[in-house]
């Protein structure tokens, strides 16, 4: 290494991309999961507006992911070839232009088709995003920097849930006030998709605004991250193969279940605490979400300060678990309202560890398509999880039988996270060499 490298500090390079990229990329993510779910404030007139009963609306706001599902490898094996800055520009401002037109369904049907073809134009954005910061950061730093950039979840409903709430007494061209919600919530993704294509740089070979000595000094950090390794998974097809890969999805699609599940369904079942405005749904709605923030940021920190992935996955997992098992139990609004947070305080808390997994094994190729598979068969859950939960609300006529679903569903993907036959099979070659 040159002087003129060595004397360039990794911390440095690491801040300063940290700060070029990180703000924007976390404000996209904003934007694309306020769209995502934004629904569920609509919720709160719109059903009763276009016909949709709580079984129609579970499966509506979920059929978006059967879309995802489908074009999520390919969009993100695309986006390896031609770049994250023109591939995301092209998501943003499809996806931007049908959650606008969100605001022109008049029933079921139309429902389901615009919510289908969301999922369709967004595919790949998530799994892109992940890929995308595997270039920037060594996996050493990545458990902040993945809770730092999800950290647009719980603030997406911080911010989202008062502002949404309150667009549902608004009327802009005589539409209704859900209609003018989603009419003005999809625009910022087709402005910034625009944005994207002036700003995002695909590569730092590529970065203008790096010098050659940091590029040099972010390269070799890189390059430790890819030393030989049996566990190293770099072709496609063995990413596709591999079993691994396809538990780490079933645990993602535990994880989901409770994210989603809860996500589309608690305005309204905050609502139905009683005597609340739309406005004071939204803000109670935020509450936990606040605090899940603030936890997501601690916990990634605290899970590279230890270098542990694994149990600050299954940790948080079990507290959503529980949260959503005692919101279940019914009881009093405080009693219920505290498991809810519990569950968003877990499954926010719980996603970034999550993926700091498999981005530890997955190269090249490998990469796209495995954390494409991983998110496309876990977002699967998406539709499970708002589904069952309308479902049983139909057939009981309140919502603990789903809350005890999506326990169930978490309990499962914190029981399937760690490797327990590797373990095993560690533990009895301790024993041949002793």
């Amino acid at each position: 290494m040159s002087p003129a490298v060595a004397a360039v500090d990794q911390a440095s390079v690491l801040r300063k991309i940290t700060f070029r990229l990180l703000p924007f990329i976390g404000l996209l993510y904003f934007v694309a999961y306020l769209d995502r779910v934004n629904v569920g404030y609509a919720a709160l007139t719109m059903n009763a507006d276009i016909g949709l009963s709580a079984a129609a609306y579970g499966a509506g706001a979920g059929i978006f992911f059967i879309g995802y599902f489908f074009f999520e490898v390919p969009s993100n094996l695309i986006m390896e070839k031609v770049g994250a800055r023109r591939w995301i520009a092209r998501i943003m401002v499809s996806w931007g232009v049908l959650s606008s037109g969100m605001a022109f369904i008049d029933g079921p049907m139309s429902f389901y088709v615009v919510r289908f073809l969301l999922g369709v134009a967004e595919a790949g954005f998530f799994p892109g995003m992940i890929l995308y910061l595997t270039y920037w950061f060594p996996w050493a730093e990545r458990g902040r920097i993945i809770a730092a950039f999800m950290l647009a979840i719980p603030i997406s409903s911080v911010i989202g849930a008062p502002i949404s709430t309150a667009l549902l007494d608004v009327s802009v061209f005589g539409l209704a006030g859900w209609r003018t919600m989603f009419l003005l919530e999809g625009l910022p993704a087709v402005i910034l998709g625009v944005v994207v294509w002036m700003w995002l740089t695909d590569r730092p070979a590529l970065a203008h605004w790096l010098t050659d000595a940091e590029k040099a000094t972010l390269q070799a950090a890189l390059d430790r991250d890819h030393l030989p390794s049996d566990d190293h998974v770099h072709a496609l097809k063995g990413a596709l193969a591999s079993p691994k890969v396809w538990r780490f999805a079933m645990v993602y699609f535990g994880l989901v279940t409770g994210n989603y599940g809860l996500g589309f369904w608690m305005p309204q079942i905050v609502k139905g605490f009683g005597g609340l405005t739309n406005a004071q749904t939204g803000l109670l709605t935020a509450a936990p979400y606040l605090v899940a923030a603030v936890a997501m940021v601690l916990w990634g920190r605290h899970a590279d300060r230890t270098g542990e992935r694994l149990w600050h996955f299954v940790l948080p997992a079990v507290l959503a678990s529980s949260g959503f098992l005692l919101a279940a139990q019914g009881g009093s609004p405080v009693l219920q309202f505290a498991g809810l947070a519990m569950g968003a305080i877990g499954v926010n808390c719980a996603a970034p560890a999550f993926w700091a997994l498999p981005t530890r094994f997955l190269r090249a190729t490998a990469a796209a398509g495995g954390i494409a598979l991983i998110n496309s068969v876990g977002n699967l859950a998406g539709y499970l999880g708002p589904s069952i939960m309308g479902f049983l609300k139909e057939r009981t006529g309140a919502y603990g039988a789903g809350l005890l679903a999506l326990s169930v569903a978490l309990l499962i993907a914190a029981a399937l996270a760690p490797d327990w036959g590797a373990r095993r099979r560690s533990l009895a070659l301790d024993a041949e060499r002793v």
